[in-house]
């Protein structure tokens, strides 16, 4: 049997299957959310960049990273920073999210600039 009188078929749905999904590249879901390996800590670190449209986007929302942002916050948000420095404009920007998910804003109440202010 010879193979080569299938490589145009194979070639011909390869490049097909190429063509059929998208050929435009994905968009970047965006970081990570550091959540210190889920560990308890004693302060917080600093974000070292801004949500994301995996946390962002309904549509490209990723569960888990959500509710790993949520359980982060709900148990750390009211600890200092270990630097000693005040949350930064990307952390501010996450302790929103955690609220714009619907959790309480009591638990990043520090984080966040007073109401007023926004």
């Amino acid at each position: 049997m010879r193979l080569y009188r299938f490589l145009p078929s194979v070639l011909g749905l390869t490049l097909l299957t190429g063509a059929c999904s998208g050929g435009a590249a994905t968009e970047d879901p965006g970081p990570l959310f550091d959540a210190e390996g889920g560990r308890t800590v004693a302060c917080m670190i600093h974000q070292p960049a801004p949500p994301g449209s995996r946390y962002t986007d309904p549509q490209r929302r990723d569960t888990t990273q959500v509710l790993t942002v949520l359980h982060y916050y709900t148990v750390n948000g009211s600890k200092p920073y270990c630097d000693g420095k005040p949350p930064s404009a990307v952390d501010r920007r996450w302790a929103q999210l955690y609220v714009d998910l619907g959790a309480d804003p009591a638990a990043v109440r520090r984080l966040l600039p007073p109401v007023g202010s926004r």
